[in-house]
């Protein structure tokens, strides 16, 4: 404990602090897909399409060391089977960090399922899975990951699904030291993605097109080799020293858990023979 405080404080002393509201002409390239991807509306709207020779993506110009990231999202409509949408954070290097929102496509009529995960030093297998309360290929829905040293919390407008808690006390790896960027990417994955591979993509619904806007960070830009967080959180980055879901936060994630989640590792038995992971039992 005493050595995760000592690098705690260290982050804090150094510090290059931003809040991001962004276009995305001046916050993301486009980094695959041939012209799939596309900025449009004066950077206002980002559209990643995917067909049956490509999909495409695209990442942020900045890596962010903690932060509240929030972007707005409409999800493949009609029959997406087969295909993925991915969000998340990620790190450089084979022992990566990495915080996962991947929607998995579905048959016209059946719900998507939000895929999440969490990854530090290159090891994940920490998945949980969701349904949502309402059709996400309707309109834009807000997706945020709030992440700071103490805890992650997957939230969708404003509601929290996920919280994963800082347990390095107990041995537990936690996404803390390498800064990321912020990416998202279109693809095929018909070979596990819906009902387990069983559903293929539909090629005569292509192309698929998933639509991005109102990418907001409040973040710890990573610069020059270093990056942190102010001493003190001032007014509008209480993330920054959040430990944990308060009590109505809690509320809203035990509504979420009990009645929109498919799958979650801490509970699977059959991956698990010698015994759930650390953290699951960790209250």
């Amino acid at each position: 404990m005493a050595s995760y405080n000592v690098i705690s404080i260290t982050l804090i002393i150094i510090c290059s602090f931003i809040v991001v509201s962004g276009n995305f002409l001046d916050e993301f390239d486009i980094t695959w897909g041939d012209g799939r991807g596309k900025i449009l509306e004066n950077g206002e709207l980002l559209t990643l399409s995917l067909d049956q020779s490509a999909g495409s993506g695209f990442q942020s110009k900045n890596q962010y060391l903690f932060g509240k990231i929030d972007m707005q999202l409409k999800l493949v409509p009609r029959n997406s089977a087969g295909t993925v949408t991915a969000y998340y954070l990620r790190s450089e290097g084979e022992a990566w960090d990495e915080i996962d929102f991947e929607f998995l496509g579905n048959l016209s009529g059946d719900p998507y399922t939000i895929h999440t995960n969490v990854y530090s030093q290159g090891k994940g297998d920490r998945e949980q899975q969701f349904h949502l309360w309402f059709d996400p290929t309707l309109d834009f829905h807000t997706y945020s990951v709030l992440w700071n040293p103490h805890c992650i919390i997957f939230s969708v407008d404003g509601t929290p699904i996920r919280e994963f808690k800082n347990l390095e006390s107990i041995g537990v790896p936690f996404p803390k030291i390498q800064p990321m960027r912020i990416e998202s990417s279109l693809w095929n994955a018909d070979d596990w993605a819906t009902r387990g591979g069983r559903i293929k993509t539909d090629w005569s619904q292509a192309p698929f097109t998933a639509s991005y806007r109102k990418f907001n960070a409040n973040a710890c830009v990573f610069m020059d080799g270093k990056s942190s967080c102010p001493s003190t959180s001032p007014s509008g980055f209480s993330w920054l020293s959040e430990h944990e879901l308060d009590g109505p936060g809690l509320g809203k994630l035990r509504w979420v858990q009990n009645n929109f989640m498919i799958y979650n590792y801490c509970t699977d038995t059959s991956r698990f023979p010698q015994g759930f992971p650390k953290e699951c039992h960790a209250t």
